[in-house]
């Protein structure tokens, strides 16, 4: 099927869009859901962390994505690779539907393997996407790029509004009575005690239909992904025209290189003479075009800057996929259901608002970004701390802490995504192995923050759980 000429751009933008919210939307959507998959899976606050391992596990579709483009560059077609790894996550999406209750005894205690299992394989999928979806993107204008970003961003907020919509975790803490055990004094015959208890509301829609939802989305992916493989980019001259870097231009070339290129550019004899106005007016444009994208497009970086640059995104994502993500629950939890609930549904709807902010507001200063990701930082630090001291943090109890809570976990998934944007918008305009290295950094980062939590959070028990509705804190 072939794209019209007319409407192309604005189509490919759309395309570009619902391309990248495949690449988050099913983990994602189990992250805005955990307020009501901790309350019925035995994993309880500590599924979070299990997660985040399972996600870091998927990291085998990148790494061995990244060893073919090192070891055997052009012997794994791409295009088939986004298409094997699209369907994969329909199926188990799909899979997941019927199966994500289901419990298995193990060592005497029950586990979610089914849920586990499958969100392995969503996992596999997200994972792998950002070393095959990013590279397959380098065919399109760079203003595509930032749509694929938001596309990206939007894999979480839209389910984080259809969340809202279904109302998920809410409580209500019930005063019920129950009858005393009986005993030999005939005086308590009968007697009750009353105690409060935590009662979780009906969610306005199920999770069978929300794991639809996302099934859903994977499959517009999957189409969109089908129509993206059929443009035909050559014969469209204004959307060559835009690709950045020009592919007759090697990144790393210099001024003097430019001139030389110029110079040894082949005429037709046929068509211009020595002295044509035509080949010389033609010269001059290529001499505009070459030096534009020298001083404009070509942004030359130094080893210490790529590297500092590098940092930055490993640091960043240890942050965002690992560290916090796994204390979120002893985070939030103890100011109650609802701050929870929020903090996961702004805190992904943060990430394509800060997609926007970089479409609009594009700014490479290394200071500048490294200066948000110690803001970020620093919000992830008050995160962390009230994760340590769960079950009774700061202001638990109170509308201020909670309000605190939800704007701090808001920020640190705002800045830090921007943050990710640029540097990924950075590395497209310095070649397409920089970008393959660029997502590899990212499961790097992701890996070290999860693999470090886990043991502290599942094995050692350093964060303890608590309850809204029996709070025994001094406070």
């Amino acid at each position: 099927m072939v794209l019209h000429h007319n409407t192309m751009p604005l189509t490919i933008h759309l395309l570009a869009c619902i391309f990248g919210t495949g690449s988050w939307v099913a983990i994602n959507g189990l992250w805005v859901e955990l307020p009501l998959i901790v309350n019925v899976l035995p994993e309880g606050w500590d599924l979070p962390s299990y997660l985040t391992v399972i996600i870091q596990l998927a990291n085998v579709g990148p790494l061995f994505v990244t060893l073919m483009h090192k070891f055997a560059p052009g012997k794994m077609k791409e295009i088939v690779a986004i298409y094997i790894i699209i369907s994969i996550g329909i199926v188990a999406s799909l899979l997941m539907v019927f199966f994500w209750k289901e419990t298995t005894l193990l060592a005497g205690r029950s586990h979610s393997v089914a849920f586990l299992i499958l969100a392995f394989f969503l996992s596999l999928v997200d994972c792998t996407s950002s070393v095959t979806f990013l590279p397959f993107m380098m065919r399109l204008p760079s203003k595509f790029m930032t749509t694929y970003f938001i596309g990206e961003g939007l894999s979480g907020f839209v389910p984080g509004l259809v969340a809202l919509g279904q109302g998920i975790g809410m409580v209500k803490c019930v005063n019920v009575s129950k009858p005393l055990n009986a005993t030999v004094d005939s005086a308590t015959e009968g007697a009750s005690i009353y105690q409060i208890e935590t009662h979780y509301l009906p969610a306005n829609f199920s999770m069978e239909i929300f794991l639809v939802f996302l099934t859903a989305m994977m499959v517009f992916c999957l189409v969109a992904f089908c129509f993206l493989t059929r443009v035909p980019w050559s014969p469209h001259k204004e959307l060559n025209e835009e690709r950045v870097p020009d592919p007759m231009v090697p990144i790393s070339t210099t001024e003097s290189e430019l001139n030389k290129y110029i110079s040894e550019q082949p005429t037709d004899q046929q068509s211009f003479s020595p002295s044509s106005p035509t080949k010389t007016m033609d010269k001059t444009k290529l001499a505009a075009k070459t030096q534009n994208v020298a001083t404009a497009t070509f942004t030359k970086y130094s080893k210490q800057e790529l590297a500092v640059i590098y940092f930055l995104i490993v640091w960043v994502n240890s942050l965002t996929n690992g560290f916090l993500p796994s204390v979120q629950t002893y985070s939030c939890l103890p100011y109650g259901n609802l701050a929870y609930h929020l903090s996961a549904v702004l805190g992904s709807m943060a990430n394509p608002g800060a997609c926007i902010i970089a479409l609009l507001l594009p700014n490479r200063s290394l200071v500048l970004l490294g200066s948000l990701s110690l803001v970020g930082t620093a919000f992830g630090a008050y995160n962390m701390a009230m994760a340590a001291l769960s079950p009774c943090p700061l202001l638990q109890g109170s509308g201020a802490g909670a309000v605190l809570i939800i704007i701090s976990w808001t920020l640190f998934s705002g800045t830090l995504s921007y943050v990710k944007v640029m540097i990924g918008v950075i590395f497209r305009d310095e070649s397409r192995s920089a970008l393959v290295w660029y997502g590899a950094a990212v499961q790097l980062g992701s890996m070290i923050g999860a693999l470090t939590m886990f043991p502290l959070v599942s094995v050692y028990a350093l964060f303890h759980s608590g309850d809204s509705c029996r709070s025994n804190c001094p406070f």
